[in-house]
């Protein structure tokens, strides 16, 4: 596949335009046995010893790709006269662009149409390193050395890329790419051109805020037909840049769920630190996806043993017992010494005896098998911590081999981790390469890392959908047109969402919603949304808005018992805007005068919903730049108090929507808990896919929140609803 950034990844000459940054870069370049053309720009003086010319058009050929370090200003200029030349690509390390505000928009628009079609990478970044070529249009120290094949690194951080290259865990790095503004060449791009690369053996992304959800997932879904792993860190985690939320699931779950939801949809396995990002490319590169997640751990310490035990408490992985033959083989490696259990023990009695110690491995990891057996284990961790440099390590060496060993022999991948970083020295990793192993600083990055291979064998064998459904957007407002108070809260748009910029509003609601007089969006009335509902196929209880005084009559229409609730209110509950179970026209009389405030006062009288077995949060809601964001949770007065939710990307299958329930700390209920009935679980699928159906067909719907949806042995009962909906200005 032939990608715009060709040239730019695998170049051939380069150019150096500006002063003392340029420089940098050409140090750089020098250092890292770049061997192809290099020439220079500037009007004043030689740059180190380069062949250096006044202007760009003076340079001898188009070049591959060029350095651009002159001031915002004049990187406008020099990009149109690159593109006039048929420069290949231009990094732009200047800031001053749209990170500024409007006027640095501006001027960005200006950089992007003077490049004329060009790749321009940045502006605002540290540029890009091509480990395969030596290429580095980089104005800094780097810690890569030259490789043919490795991961690729995408950043829109520039000082993160630089740490990053400084890492020394052994994986090899092919390219570091930084994207800054995004201005043109974003993430989902270059995440593209990598995916395609055959040189390329993984993707590690550290994102912002994505540019093109729609590249980035066709992306993805190349990356994965390759079996090519990706691990993402997706930064501003914390920010759910919501400043009012109408409904319970925006403040609860916030933009970091849609994210979430998509790096799972998309088989993309994500970390929070910058060492799992590292660890976790290691090891899947080396190991791949793995058969499942049964997990074996080894150490010469029962604290260790318990300290793995411990951090996997809550992850994805098992570490299930030995068989009882399988024990009375490890037991008899151990001379009886040490009880067998699964972390394992080993003691320390059999120390720097490698014979002993493969022994023991070989027994535990099934190699010893008197016949052919399933293997007891998908993947084995050593824990193992070396002396500080200029202490004897050689009694340490001897476990490092005998795992290797048994590992060999039973068919096992194995990854080697220490309890703290520091004790898993550089020659320690090499070594553990050389043998076969993966090698992780400490046990929390070693089990991230082994639970991304888990999952990623387990996705390869479930497979998924690559299409979503995208983000609500009524063609009255485009991106860059929602009102203020509709970005992120009150306080302005999102940073880079200026006209010079291409990424989307993190999410388009906010104050606006409750009417502070600018247009944007409209919460309908609880009776108007379950209307529309009811139309969609969700099942609502029957109801009526009457007069207060009216409300008894209306009562005994519907059929007791019955709810009565006042009429205006988002979250009754909390405001005591509702009473239940109601089963006498004198008690709906003095329910609805107090609601009301008054005999002509408006009430909504709903029939009342028996027999539930759960209650549950179901809300879709726009999550640009992603998507449509289903969110299933614990509902009722339970939804904010227990923080019990699990979001998916719309459209979701029945088989994600009762994989969601099961993840679930409430499933129990609707499983029938204690000989308790089961819940209608195909009833709330239904209900799931009618509101896919109904944001699908009616893109002016920013959210809809059901809270709580019912749910009966025979059915599920959209008891409360909202629905946020986006309104045309009167203009419009």
């Amino acid at each position: 596949m032939t990608s715009r950034l060709d040239r730019l990844l695998r170049p051939r000459s380069l150019a150096f335009i500006g002063g003392a940054a340029a420089e940098l870069a050409i140090d750089a370049s020098r250092a890292f046995g770049f061997s192809g053309d290099m020439w220079a720009v500037n009007p004043g003086r030689a740059l180190r010893d380069l062949p250096t010319f006044t202007s760009v058009g003076e340079l001898p050929e188009a070049a591959d790709a060029a350095f651009v370090g002159v001031d915002c200003d004049a990187t406008v200029e020099v990009v149109r006269q690159l593109a006039a030349r048929g420069t290949g690509a231009a990094v732009c390390h200047a800031s001053g662009f749209a990170e500024t505000g409007e006027a640095g928009a501006t001027l960005q628009d200006e950089l992007v149409a003077a490049a004329a079609g060009m790749p321009i990478v940045g502006p605002n970044c540290y540029g890009t390193l091509s480990a395969p070529t030596g290429a580095a249009l980089w104005p800094d120290v780097h810690g890569l050395s030259r490789t043919d094949s490795g991961v690729a690194l995408l950043s829109q951080s520039g000082n993160i890329a630089v740490s990053l290259t400084m890492q020394r865990r052994g994986l090899d790095i092919a390219w570091v790419m930084t994207l800054g503004n995004q201005a043109d060449v974003g993430i989902s791009e270059a995440f593209e051109a990598m995916a395609a690369d055959n040189a390329v053996t993984g993707v590690g992304l550290c994102i912002e805020a994505l540019d093109d959800t729609e590249r980035f997932v066709a992306a993805a879904a190349s990356a994965r037909r390759r079996g090519l792993p990706v691990v993402a860190l997706k930064l501003g985690a914390s920010d759910t840049s919501g400043a009012i939320a109408v409904t319970h699931t925006a403040s609860m779950v916030g933009d970091d769920a849609a994210y979430g939801a998509l790096f799972d949809r998309m088989g993309i396995h994500r970390v929070h630190t910058l060492p799992e990002l590292l660890d976790t490319l290691t090891v899947l590169c080396a190991l791949g996806p793995l058969a499942g997640n049964r997990l074996v751990s080894l150490s010469c310490s029962g604290g260790e043993a318990a300290l793995v035990a411990d951090r996997s408490r809550g992850r994805s992985l098992s570490f299930p017992p030995f068989a009882p033959d399988h024990a009375d083989r490890v037991a008899s490696a151990l001379d009886g010494r040490a009880a067998v259990t699964n972390p394992l023990d080993y003691h320390t009695f059999i120390w720097g005896d490698e014979a002993r110690l493969t022994g023991c491995f070989r027994a535990v990891l099934g190699a010893e098998s008197l016949q052919p057996v399933p293997a007891p284990f998908d993947a084995a961790l050593l824990v193992l911590d070396f002396p500080a440099e200029g202490l004897d390590r050689s009694r340490w060496w001897p476990t490092l081999q005998a795992f290797s060993g048994a590992c060999r022999a039973s068919s096992t991948p194995g990854v080697v981790a220490a309890s703290l970083a520091e004790n898993l020295p550089t020659e320690a990793r090499a070594r553990a390469a050389e043998l076969g192993l993966a090698a992780c600083g400490d046990i929390d990055t070693a089990l991230s890392a082994l639970e991304a291979s888990a999952v990623w064998g387990e996705q390869d064998r479930m497979g998924g959908p690559d299409v979503l459904l995208p983000p609500s957007a009524p063609s009255f407002l485009s991106a860059g047109q929602w009102p203020s108070s509709l970005r992120r809260g009150s306080d302005g748009p999102a940073p880079g969402a200026g006209a010079g910029s291409n990424r989307q509003p993190e999410r388009p609601y906010g104050r606006g919603v409750t009417g502070d007089g600018e247009p944007g969006a409209t919460v309908l009335p609880e009776r108007e949304a379950k209307r529309r509902l009811d139309k969609a196929g969700v099942s609502v209880p029957a109801g009526v808005v009457v007069a207060a005084g009216q409300a008894p009559v209306a009562a005994a229409e519907i059929g007791f018992p019955v709810v009565v609730k006042a009429v205006g209110l988002a979250h009754k509950t909390e405001a005591g805007g509702v009473v239940v179970g109601l089963d006498a026209p004198a008690q709906v009389a003095e329910a609805a005068l107090r609601l009301a405030d008054g005999r002509d006062g408006m009430v909504l009288v709903e029939s009342c919903i028996a027999g539930a077995v759960a209650e549950l949060l179901v809300s879709v809601r726009s999550a640009p730049p992603i998507g449509m964001l289903l969110t299933l949770g614990a509902g009722g007065t339970l939804a904010e108090v227990l923080d019990d939710t699990v979001s998916r990307l719309m459209p979701a299958s029945a088989d994600d929507v009762r994989g969601a329930l099961r993840r679930l700390r409430v499933w129990p209920m609707l499983a029938g808990h204690r000989g308790r009935p089961r819940a209608a679980v195909d009833a709330v699928v239904e209900t799931v896919s009618a509101l896919g159906a109904l944001v699908r067909d009616d893109r002016s719907i920013i959210e809809i929140e059901i809270n709580p949806l019912m749910v009966t042995p025979h059915a599920a009962v959209a008891a409360d609803a909202l629905m946020l909906v986006a309104e045309a200005p009167p203009n419009a």
